[in-house]
């Protein structure tokens, strides 16, 4: 773990040096992924140069990681700011139209985006992404949501290597111990949405992500690999491409009809 540590403080130090920004606003929940990026953004650049911005939905946030994002924050001498996106969902309530449930979902990831970036933009800082791989590979987040940012910090690390990451930078138990969730409603949690824990999904995705598109459906199973895990993970993958790309472009003077990529059916964001 110590590599992979030296390496993403020199990632962070290197990126704002080429930048000639120095500040950086994280937005912290109390879970392990936005502990983690907080915890390096501080040791990469200094406690005076991290701000982070607490944005529970009243109602629904845990009321146990309102507290250990803050106290988190107060141990690690950050600049820290709460502020409750409820106001900001009412308008939303008020539309000509009814929102689905999905719709409603990441509206509340977006509207933390958005304040993210109006701090940012204030303050000529950064956005951090607490995004992980497992993650990103999955497509679970929400597209101009919680996978807006400026910087991953944690983008390369599958989501074990975060727990291991963690215990290793000294985060609190309680943090690490907690079952992931993205918090859009009450009760919710990674592992249950997803169908299958980490420690089962990793090894999956750590295979797709080594062979790239040389990997097959088949040759996951051959290595032991459960059938209907390996194929829920492949369909989701390919699914939620596109929310880890840039959108396509329609460029013109080609002299023929543009050919795309296969596009999903459904490219609605998972959350």
């Amino acid at each position: 773990m110590e590599q992979i540590y030296q390496q993403l403080i020199k990632g962070i130090q290197e990126y704002f040096a080429k930048t000639g920004l120095s500040h950086v606003v994280i937005g912290i929940s109390g879970g392990i992924d936005s502990a983690l990026t907080l915890k390096l953004a501080v040791d990469a650049l200094g406690p005076e140069k991290v701000t982070a911005l607490s944005m529970p939905e009243l109602g629904v946030s845990a009321q146990i990681n309102i507290e250990h994002a803050y106290k988190l924050c107060e141990a690690l001498e950050v600049t820290f700011f709460s502020q409750p996106i409820n106001p900001f969902l009412i308008d939303f309530a008020r539309l000509p139209w009814k929102p689905s449930k999905l719709a409603q979902q990441n509206t509340k990831a977006r509207i933390r985006a958005v304040l993210l970036y109006n701090y940012a933009n204030t303050t000529e800082a950064l956005v951090l992404g607490t995004s992980n791989k497992s993650e990103i590979l999955l497509g679970y987040g929400t597209k101009y949501g919680d996978l807006a940012a400026d910087l991953e910090v944690i983008g390369d690390l599958l989501k074990e290597e975060v727990f291991a990451l963690a215990d290793f930078v000294g985060l609190p138990k309680e943090i690490i111990e907690k079952a992931p969730t993205a918090e859009l409603f009450s009760g919710q949690t990674d592992e249950v949405e997803l169908g299958a824990k980490y420690s089962e999904l990793d090894p999956i995705l750590k295979k797709i992500d080594l062979e790239k598109a040389n990997f097959s459906e088949e040759d996951l199973i051959q290595k032991g690999m459960n059938p209907l895990l390996v194929h829920s993970v492949i369909r989701r993958v390919k699914a939620n491409k596109h929310k880890s790309e840039m959108p396509p472009i329609i460029k013109i003077g080609k002299g023929e009809t543009q050919k795309f990529e296969e596009v999903p059916e459904n490219q609605t964001s998972l959350l």
